[in-house]
């Protein structure tokens, strides 16, 4: 999954982030009301995350308000350090589709998320990616191909994950390492290269047609067409 977290407390930012990212998801991060909503209005999301009291005064139901207004429909959970009753209905009634409270569990937190996300696949939200006979299921983090299971080390799923959003388009390698290991260095590195390899073994080795192609000069595209 792809998830939005605004949060500008930075331990519980990366508390969060950590576990999301070891489960296989990708997270993008914010830590004020500005940035979350340029996040939400560019890029798609599976589920956002969003802290109540954020910078300057600002209330997160402000943000969850906002995405509501201008019909995003991405389910939102929200965390607050406030518990009282009245809290969680303006949490609710803003548009919110959960709220928890802190202290929390991040097995909990995790568990809320994969349940909204469960409850919106009638949404149009996506949780199964397909390509040809490659099918992925984002909550149960399963693989299979011509019906026979794939398995993947975490990394492993998260770089096909995003060749599976991106299906049939070229991808460069700046782009999986912005994405997929969430760091800006030399793109020419062959730790991406090195992945591919193996994900490719995996992915096509024993099924037809092959589904991973190197682009020449330009990175890798997953699909039908060579």
């Amino acid at each position: 999954m792809k998830i939005l977290l605004v949060e500008d407390n930075d331990r519980v930012a990366q508390f969060v982030r950590n576990g999301l990212t070891e489960e296989g998801h990708t997270v993008d991060c914010a830590d004020n009301a500005r940035s979350g909503l340029v996040l939400a209005a560019t890029a798609s999301y599976d589920a956002a995350i969003i802290d109540r009291m954020l910078p300057d005064g600002v209330d997160g139901l402000q943000i969850v308000e906002s995405l509501r207004r201008t019909g995003n429909r991405t389910p939102i959970l929200i965390l607050s350090a406030l518990a009282e009753i009245d809290d969680r209905i303006r949490g609710l009634r803003a548009g919110g589709d959960d709220y928890l409270t802190k202290p929390f569990a991040f097995g909990e937190l995790l568990a809320r998320v994969e349940s909204l996300v469960r409850r919106s696949q009638g949404t149009g939200i996506r949780t199964v990616l397909v390509v040809a006979d490659l099918r992925m299921n984002l909550l149960s983090h399963q693989v299979e191909r011509a019906g026979k299971p794939v398995p993947l080390q975490p990394r492993e799923f998260k770089l096909l994950e995003f060749l599976m959003r991106h299906a049939e388009q070229a991808v460069t390698r700046a782009m999986l390492l912005e994405n997929v290991w969430e760091h800006h260095f030399d793109p020419h590195t062959n730790v991406i290269d090195a992945h591919v390899s193996r994900l490719r073994q995996k992915v096509d080795e024993g099924f037809s047609p092959p589904l991973l192609h190197t682009v020449r000069g330009v990175g890798y595209r997953l699909g039908v067409h060579g």
